[in-house]
């Protein structure tokens, strides 16, 4: 019985968590839903894609060359979105923090990036 309490706790834990992450999010109303069977909804996050995230990390999803050195400047170039890049394997919620808030929301504000935030440019 103690370990059934316990094994309910952590997975009640895990689900508050998770929730308190998604209504942390500013501007949340509701959770992050994809729609990838929604080809309207695919058409459109393509065309917001090329216009705001394709200069840098390609129109091809294959990011810029030597993505994981950083240049003389210190910074890390746009990693690829396809297979050979990193952000698949990142969970829904944190990618969306990401662009919405900017790489320093996760990574701390000292973190040398050049992904800006995109809060106050797409709703």
């Amino acid at each position: 019985m103690n370990r059934r309490i316990r094994v309910i706790g952590a997975v009640a834990l895990v689900i508050a968590v998770a929730a308190g992450i998604f209504l942390w999010l500013p501007g949340s109303k509701a959770l992050i839903a994809l729609q990838p069977e929604n080809k309207s909804v695919v058409a459109l996050g393509g065309s917001v894609y090329r216009t705001h995230c394709a200069e840098c990390h390609g129109q091809n999803l294959e990011g810029q060359p030597n993505w994981r050195s950083r240049d003389a400047e210190g910074y890390l170039p746009a990693p690829p979105h396809d297979a050979n890049g990193h952000s698949w394997h990142h969970a829904d919620a944190l990618l969306f923090k990401i662009t919405k808030l900017g790489t320093a929301s996760i990574a701390g504000p000292d973190y040398k990036t050049r992904m800006p935030a995109y809060a106050d440019v797409l709703s």
